[in-house]
């Protein structure tokens, strides 16, 4: 039996659906509001980060969303999304040890800058101050401080566009040589990218692409898998599209992309 603990617009969660959904597999979903329940003593007790998503399988909790994408592909592995040849396995985990160190937490920066921001200004500071100080993580709590207080001008968005500057590098350079990241099939490496493109489409970051043609095809692609479409679009209802329809400017305004 499975069990998901999620958020529809947490961008590692939708990685995970997207997976159960290739793979033919139906959950029993605890949807998670992030304000307060991922910090609260019974959560933690699955997942002591305090972050979505938390699987678990026959009572057995599994954490960090790429640990999860590989324990699914070795727990159930058909259909496959692990390509066979070592070299092809090996970029699949690299393009996750990327997504895990240095995008994740661009993804975060830019979104509570760009979107999430006025929310948070709104509840008036001692409020959010309380509300990001749960969060085990000293170094987000950091981050989200500062972007909550400066928006566009923190000095972390010029360090997270970087990021995502790199990543759009890496992913056009897979690209350009085959129909998907590490190769000619729809492979893991997909399904962990692809929503962190979604999410700079929403943030109205995706002029970072204007110059790789080959990322525009593949995300006219992504869109068009059932997997991507029932497990990001269709799940949004209007609480989750309305932070980002609120975005009156490009984030990238000011900020020099290469």
């Amino acid at each position: 039996m499975l069990d998901l603990y999620h958020n529809i617009n947490a961008v590692c969660a939708q990685k995970v659906r997207i997976a159960l959904a290739e793979k033919g597999l139906t959950a029993q979903e605890h949807l998670m509001t992030l304000r307060g329940d991922q910090t609260e003593p019974g959560y933690l007790k699955l997942n002591p980060l305090g972050v979505v998503p938390t699987l678990l399988h026959d009572g057995e909790p599994i954490i960090e969303s790429s640990l999860i994408l590989y324990y699914l592909e070795e727990a159930f592995p058909k259909p496959p999304l692990m390509p066979l040849a070592p070299l092809a396995r090996y970029r699949v985990r690299l393009f996750n040890k990327l997504i895990d160190e240095r995008v994740h937490d661009a993804c975060t920066i830019m979104t509570f800058a760009a979107a999430f921001r006025p929310k948070f200004l709104a509840m008036g500071r001692e409020v959010w101050e309380a509300d990001i100080g749960r969060s085990p993580s000293k170094k987000r709590i950091a981050y989200k401080r500062d972007v909550i207080e400066h928006g566009l001008k923190s000095p972390f968005v010029t360090g997270a566009v970087e990021q995502f500057k790199d990543l759009i590098r890496q992913t056009a350079s897979a690209l350009d040589q085959d129909s998907y990241l590490v190769g000619p099939e729809f492979s893991m490496a997909d399904v962990a990218v692809v929503p962190y493109f979604v999410r700079l489409e929403l943030l109205k970051m995706d002029s970072l692409w204007d110059k790789f043609p080959s990322i525009a095809g593949w995300i006219v692609r992504m869109r068009k898998r059932p997997s991507v479409n029932a497990e990001i679009f269709e799940r949004m209802g209007a609480a989750d599209w309305a932070p980002f329809e609120n975005i009156q400017y490009s984030p990238l305004v000011g900020i020099d992309v290469d």
